[in-house]
């Protein structure tokens, strides 16, 4: 493998591989003529025909989101590609580029199959979708221990958290007009969630204080990791004589293993020539099964003459050729005990609130602006945004949405093209439309989504 390739790989699994849950789909389309899949952002949307979805293309969805780019730890340097680690860059220009907090994410959802169809006095619909998201929150110390080495002589790599989640989704929607409030129309989706799996990490503290010969090391962590049939590794620690988590896999046969259930709540309201919209999406819970936990059980002090990252990329255990020395260093660093079966454990979903404006032009019809706030409640892992777009109708059988965003993960602009003639519909666009690319094509710019599908109206 080539080291630039190696390089890009590196850090984009340290940007994307390690999340919430939350479905995506595409911001991009709210306000979006004869866009059948609005009901997923508002459960009281309805369409003016019923669809069928072709399977597994009716509706991708890919995206990422985050505060740090894998521009902001890749550079150029005399015609090389190189880490932020290179002795080549100074410290100062690395870390400028380095926050606090940095978070990555991706969110993915695949609709196997949907129906929508009229009946039961309103609108319906049936889906069945996979979804896999992940994020990842990592302290700036960390990059600034992988940066400076043993410059200080104290480093506190705090609140590094992480978790992945994966599950298949059956959802049923209802929305319909009510009659005795002119202009409102509701709506309601229940979703049954099957757990295919999942993995949460809280690395709460590592503080490193460096004597003479020796780093001493004050721990407090916790993984939990909810997969059948997987188990972790272990390994006899040179330092303490003990056995710690060096990492895990799967021994036994795999399976399913968690359920829950999911609401969406939604509103509609015309006046004149507005409207007025407000959506809670993914209120309920999924329950886990047979939980592997590892744990320092409360905060755990030892010492270590192990040092963990050289900047020189020479060197026999440089972060660029010592991925998996690397990795094996960290389950040192922490030194987590295997806890063994938890029975189970249930975590709430993320929550997503929706709210937004739309008005429609009094001398042209076809053409409407809308204003989005979307907002993701999720902890560590909460971001907001507002989208304001431009959404055009200009002949019956091609629609149009471009917008700009603006929130937690900085500004982008998007857009959705959907040609819906009769018996055949597809749309596609971008969230946040991919900036510049590498060699590789890989995004330098960890804001990007792309939204794809194909459908059959009736």
């Amino acid at each position: 493998m080539n080291s630039y390739l190696k390089k890009i790989m590196i850090c984009s699994g340290l940007l994307v591989g390690a999340a919430s849950l939350n479905a995506q789909t595409t911001y991009s389309g709210y306000f979006l003529d004869n866009y059948d899949y609005r009901f997923q952002m508002n459960p009281a949307f309805g369409n003016e025909k019923g669809f069928v979805s072709f399977p597994t293309l009716g509706n991708l969805n890919f995206n990422m989101h985050g505060n740090l780019h894998v521009s902001d730890v890749v550079y150029s340097l005399n015609g090389k590609t190189v880490l932020f680690t290179n002795p080549g860059i100074s410290t100062s220009e690395a870390m400028s580029r380095i926050h606090d907090k940095n978070r990555i994410g991706t969110a993915n959802k695949i609709d196997i199959l949907s129906v929508g169809f009229k009946a039961l006095g309103g609108y319906n619909t049936v889906s069945l979708s996979a979804v896999a998201n992940a994020d990842i929150s990592v302290p700036g110390a960390f990059f600034s221990l992988a940066k400076e080495g043993i410059t200080n002589s104290t480093y506190d790599i705090e609140n590094m958290f992480g978790n992945a989640h994966a599950y298949a989704q059956i959802a049923l929607n209802h929305s319909r007009d009510i009659k005795q409030v002119p202009g409102l129309r509701v709506g309601a989706t229940l979703k049954v969630l099957v757990g295919a799996g999942n993995v949460d990490f809280k690395f709460n503290e590592a503080k490193l204080v460096l004597g003479e010969d020796k780093w001493t090391v004050q721990s407090n962590a916790d993984i939990y990791a909810s997969i059948g049939g997987f188990r972790y590794d272990l390994e006899r620690s040179s330092q303490t004589g003990k056995d710690y988590v060096s990492g895990g896999k799967i021994e036994d046969d795999y399976k399913l293993s968690g359920f829950g259930l999911g609401l969406d709540l939604g509103a509609q309201y015309k006046w004149n020539d507005f409207t007025f919209s407000a959506a809670v999406l993914d209120l309920g819970f999924i329950n886990w099964g047979k939980t592997q936990w590892a744990s320092t059980n409360g905060t755990k002090t030892f010492d270590t003459d192990k040092y963990i990252f050289n900047a020189d990329d020479n060197a026999s255990n440089s972060f660029d050729n010592e991925w998996d020395r690397l990795t094996d260093d960290l389950a040192q660093l922490y030194q987590l005990d295997d806890n063994g079966e938890l029975s189970s454990r249930t975590r709430a979903l993320a929550a997503t609130l929706n709210f937004a404006a739309q008005w429609e032009l009094p001398v042209y019809r076809r053409l409407h602006f809308g204003l989005l706030n979307s907002t993701h409640i999720n902890g560590s892992y909460t971001w907001t945004q507002f989208r304001l777009s431009a959404n055009v109708n200009p002949v019956n059988f091609l629609s149009a949405d471009v917008n700009l965003s603006a929130g937690t993960y900085g500004v982008g602009f998007g857009w959705l093209l959907n040609i819906h003639t009769t018996g055949f519909n597809l749309f596609a666009g971008m969230d946040h439309t991919l900036g510049k690319l590498s060699k590789q094509g890989i995004p330098l710019n960890s804001n990007a989504a792309f939204n794809f599908g194909i459908n059959f109206p009736f």
